[in-house]
């Protein structure tokens, strides 16, 4: 049972470098393009302690407010005592990673456009939603001894072997 509570309490794997990945970071970190309204990844690394999160916050997903010289303001939600609060914290660009999450929402929408645009220089209907996988369709079996001919199969009748 843990008898200390400090703020890198039980951050043992959390804050360690992968194998062979230690050292400060790499200088393109520090030029990472962040504008207002971007999604963003923070991921705490541990081998800068300045402008470092708190280790709630470390893999959450937020929308940066906030471009400073060196920091980025996030907006994050956090589940406090069964309702979510948005909270704004300040974070150093080095523990700051571009968000995938929208690229699935970005790659659909463009891809839509261009359906739209087809369909309207061929004048016809396209439907843009997403729908569910359809179950498989149906087909038959070739028979099992190539001659066509269907074979029944039966169980022995029981016998009692005393």
């Amino acid at each position: 049972m843990p008898h200390s509570f400090g703020i890198r309490a039980r951050t043992r794997h959390m804050f360690a470098k992968k194998f062979r990945k230690h050292g400060l970071p790499h200088l393109s970190q520090y030029f990472l393009p962040v504008k207002v309204g971007d999604y963003v990844d923070i991921f705490a690394d541990p081998a800068i302690h300045k402008g470092m999160p708190h280790k709630h916050y470390h893999g959450r997903t937020g929308i940066v407010f906030n471009v400073t010289k060196s920091a980025v303001g996030v907006r994050v939600n956090k589940m406090v005592n069964g309702r979510i609060l948005e909270k704004r914290i300040h974070v150093r660009i080095e523990h700051i990673r571009k968000s995938k999450c929208q690229k699935e929402i970005i790659e659909r929408v463009k891809s839509n456009e261009a359906a739209k645009t087809a369909a309207r220089a061929g004048g016809e209907k396209v439907n843009l939603k997403r729908e569910a996988k359809k179950p498989k369709e149906g087909y038959f079996l070739p028979a099992a001894g190539g001659d066509g001919q269907i074979t029944t199969i039966q169980p022995l009748p029981f016998s009692d072997l005393l």
